[in-house]
């Protein structure tokens, strides 16, 4: 049997009643948390690559998707960074139990951060992949705000889909209230950092910021001189796994 689907879909209700998609793996601890990037969802091939090796190893694994992503119901316009954290813990709070290792792509990766901020007891470590800490502030130009205030809604081509990448005024709101990246962060468990330096979408020096605002001293930032903001290639998703892994022997 196919170890992917063997884990059923399945999902979890809100508050306001939206249902959360969720894929939720048995098996021994810390349970790895996946947690995608913008307009991403829990079926990318990041996310199907660990949950696979966690099959392979026995390994607990949580995958979500956001509201108004992915499987999940509501409108992807509706959700904002806040939300999206919130939607995370909600599952988190609700499904799991014990340590959590978390892995966070682009966004997922600030959204890590937010979590590791408010679950502090429960985090025994952070991986983030082209970890986008703060986009709202240094991945927009004037140019972008402006359009931002007086439209709403920013919509630009992607190279990552068919549809237009849409950005609305409420989540660069968001994004701008929980920025990290101008103070000490108090995250103390250990943190690894994946960074492509051919990534045009997160400048490089953004995972070496990051390093330098966690308090933990135990962080490790691997620099990949070839590697694109996806970090999808065979090779780094074998440098993600043994990340993982090495990690988790520590843990």
């Amino acid at each position: 049997m196919n170890p992917i689907s063997a884990v059923p879909l399945a999902s979890f209700a809100r508050a306001d009643g939206v249902r959360l998609a969720y894929r939720h793996r048995p098996g021994s601890g810390p349970t790895i948390v996946f947690l995608p990037g913008y307009m991403s969802d829990m079926e990318g091939g990041k996310a199907i690559a660990i949950d696979a090796w966690a099959a392979r190893t026995g390994r607990a694994m949580l995958r979500l998707d956001y509201g108004g992503n992915g499987a999940s119901e509501g409108r992807f316009e509706d959700g904002a960074l806040a939300s999206w954290r919130d939607d995370a813990l909600l599952l988190i709070d609700a499904l799991t139990d014990g340590p959590l290792l978390l892995a966070g792509s682009s966004m997922g990766g600030w959204i890590a951060l937010l979590i590791a901020l408010a679950r502090p007891e429960r985090i025994a470590g952070l991986v983030g992949i082209a970890a986008a800490p703060d986009f709202t502030e240094w991945g927009f130009s004037d140019a972008d705000k402006a359009l931002l205030a007086t439209e709403g809604q920013l919509r630009e081509p992607t190279p990552y889909g068919d549809q237009p990448l849409v950005t609305t005024l409420a989540f660069w709101q968001s994004g701008q209230a929980l920025r990290l990246l101008d103070r000490p962060i108090p995250i103390s468990c250990p943190v690894r950092l994946l960074q492509g330096q051919e990534d045009r979408d997160v400048p490089w020096q953004t995972a070496l910021r990051l390093s330098q605002r966690l308090h933990s001293y135990d962080v490790q930032t691997l620099l990949v001189k070839d590697g694109d903001h996806r970090l999808s290639r065979d090779s780094d998703i074998t440098l993600l796994i043994n990340t993982l892994g090495s990690l988790l022997d520590i843990l």
